[in-house]
């Protein structure tokens, strides 16, 4: 089978994402920016009001990471369809700082991936460290898809 040059979930999300008929006219519908927020920020917009969650899992490392960031989502359609249907969460997988969230710490793991990776990022991705990865999660926090 031939293999993509990229990774398969950031094909998926195009391929939904082109599916739409919806397409914003840019002048009517001026394009903004993705509105990223940290997972807590998220969690906390979600008590407010429950939306789902799209959690893009990068490094600062990845070159992939860095085209999604440079020519995915800044296109105007994806920007708009983001924005109306998620809460649109950077998840750094290598950052070392702790995360509380549902009274869980979430803290580094050594020795995992590259020298070690976010146990959050870890958990999402069920241990299958590939970048960029996106993680789709419903209203109630719960994984639709990798």
């Amino acid at each position: 089978m031939k293999r993509f040059p990229w990774p398969p979930m950031a094909t998926l999300l195009l391929c939904v994402l082109l599916s739409s008929s919806d397409w914003p006219n840019d002048a009517v519908n001026p394009p903004q920016e993705i509105e990223w927020l940290t997972w807590t920020e998220a969690i906390s917009k979600m008590e407010e009001e429950p939306r789902k969650l799209l959690v893009d899992v990068y490094t600062e490392w990845c070159g992939y990471c860095k085209q999604m960031d440079r020519n995915v989502f800044p296109d105007a359609w994806v920007t708009q369809y983001v924005r109306d249907n998620f809460y649109a969460v950077k998840l750094d997988a290598e950052n070392p700082e702790p995360l509380v969230y549902d009274n869980h710490t979430f803290r580094w793991l050594e020795n995992q991936g590259r020298g070690g990776v976010h146990e959050l990022a870890f958990a999402l991705l069920d241990g299958s460290l590939r970048y960029p990865s996106m993680v789709y999660l419903d209203e109630d926090q719960k994984r639709i898809s990798i």
